[in-house]
């Protein structure tokens, strides 16, 4: 059974439920079945061997979504080929794909969970109420660990940016 974790986080200020186990640092990351831009499914699996930035947003169309998508897609390129980035909302890989043409977004990519929830059910990040997903940030190393985990109580508020990216850094200095 599915756990639900009524309260867990806000969105404008009302507690909303959040439907899956929270993930905490030191998990085996869990897989997830999404769709990239052009409906091709895309799981964790896809990218074992790399350290992956998730970000998890509920709307790239929304003002917050928007700021921390393009926030990601801009610094992460500093940590090179070895970094996946992943932006993960419900909404249509055709909004995504639209979306990424008009913001210029080359570096990160969106995926949409919309089709199974797959993603916010695995990582707790499924709002319940609005059928949305929390906003959220994990960072899993090449071993498939998760290593860094937020889930920002107030969704509509931006996440810690600096603390995710340091996390991923670590990872890097770790390896040399």
């Amino acid at each position: 059974m599915i756990q639900e974790r009524p309260g867990a986080v806000t969105l404008a200020g009302k507690p909303v439920t959040l439907i899956g186990s929270e993930v905490h640092v030191g998990d085996k990351a869990p897989d997830f079945e999404v769709l990239a831009n052009d409906r091709s499914k895309v799981t964790l699996e896809d990218s074992k061997g790399k350290i992956r930035l998730i970000t998890v947003v509920p709307s790239l169309d929304t003002v917050v979504c928007d700021a921390q998508t393009r926030k990601f897609n801009e610094t992460v390129s500093v940590f090179g080929e070895e970094v996946v980035a992943l932006t993960i909302s419900v909404d249509l890989p055709f909004a995504q794909s639209r979306w990424c043409g008009a913001a210029g977004i080359e570096r990160i990519q969106t995926l949409s969970d919309h089709y199974e929830m797959s993603f916010g059910k695995a990582y707790g990040t499924y709002i319940k109420e609005n059928r949305l997903e929390c906003r959220a940030i994990f960072v899993v190393d090449e071993k498939d660990i998760v290593t860094y985990v937020e889930y920002v109580l107030e969704v509509t508020a931006h996440p810690n940016y600096e603390a995710a990216l340091h996390a991923v850094g670590s990872i890097i200095k770790s390896k040399r």
